[in-house]
């Protein structure tokens, strides 16, 4: 049996024990009363659920990038770039501390430079999606 079939009929059961779940749930709970004894095996569930989705994923990915060696060189040279970028964007950041009007700190230096960092590299990696779109069209208008 192929590995997407499997993987189709768990998608399938997984759904159709959640609508059963939300059925008994929605049956059984009342809005006014305070038994939610359904909810927190359903939180658990999903939990496992989650885990169970991104250990799937995570599998695929890792089987698919290291059989082929040239995906996993490309790869790694984007994961060194973004890291560079994260660099650069951290070194650029201003980590000053934020008091309110009242003296009271309401972001530290570590805070706020990280918060920078994340705004900077946001915008740098907007200029460069702008950057490679523009670029694209250019040479699809070339062509």
């Amino acid at each position: 049996m192929n590995l997407h079939k499997v993987t189709k009929i768990a998608a399938v059961i997984v759904a159709i024990l959640s609508v059963v779940f939300l059925g008994a749930l929605m049956a059984t709970s009342n809005i006014e009363e305070k038994d939610n004894s359904w909810i927190n095996p359903l939180i658990y569930l999903a939990y496992v659920i989650l885990a169970a989705c991104v250990a799937v994923v995570l599998l695929f990915v890792f089987k698919n990038l290291f059989s082929n060696k040239e995906n996993l060189k490309k790869s790694l040279i984007m994961i060194c770039a973004f890291v560079g970028l994260l660099v650069i964007s951290y070194v650029i950041a201003d980590g000053t501390e934020i008091k309110s009007v009242t003296n009271e700190i309401i972001s530290t230096e570590s805070t706020s430079k990280w918060v920078g960092t994340g705004i900077l590299l946001t915008a740098i990696l907007s200029a460069i999606a702008i950057g490679s779109v523009v670029w694209g069209m250019f040479r699809n208008i070339k062509k």
